[in-house]
């Protein structure tokens, strides 16, 4: 009889850069599961204890929030990938703005230059 694990995708992630990757294509999915699901893989690498503390959350909130059923607020997103040192970056889906009302938003309030 064959005995086989499942794969735990965290003991496969080593690096930022591997991290960075893996989110960025769970980014590129618009699946909010597998968001949710990357994000949680990407903590267990790094240890949920650890990011328990870091974040102000407790570990269960977090277990179930970053599951492929979770569904983690903006806030809990956004403090999570600040506490793991990852940086959430949106690009125009075309690579143009469409409309004029988004053209008109954009000319409006262009964005601070990087510190």
């Amino acid at each position: 009889m064959v005995n086989i694990k499942p794969f735990d995708a965290a003991k496969h992630i080593g690096t930022p850069e591997a991290e960075a990757a893996f989110l960025s294509e769970a980014l590129a999915s618009g699946h909010a599961g597998h968001i949710a699901n990357a994000l949680g893989v990407i903590a267990k690498a790094h240890s949920m204890s650890g990011l328990a503390k870091r974040t102000g959350l407790n570990r269960a909130t977090l277990y179930a929030a970053l599951s492929e059923n979770g569904n983690p607020t903006l806030d809990t997103v956004l403090k999570v990938a600040e506490a793991l040192d990852l940086k959430l970056e949106a690009h125009p889906v075309s690579g143009q703005v469409r409309s004029r009302s988004a053209r008109r938003m954009r000319a409006a309030a262009p964005m601070p230059e990087p510190a």
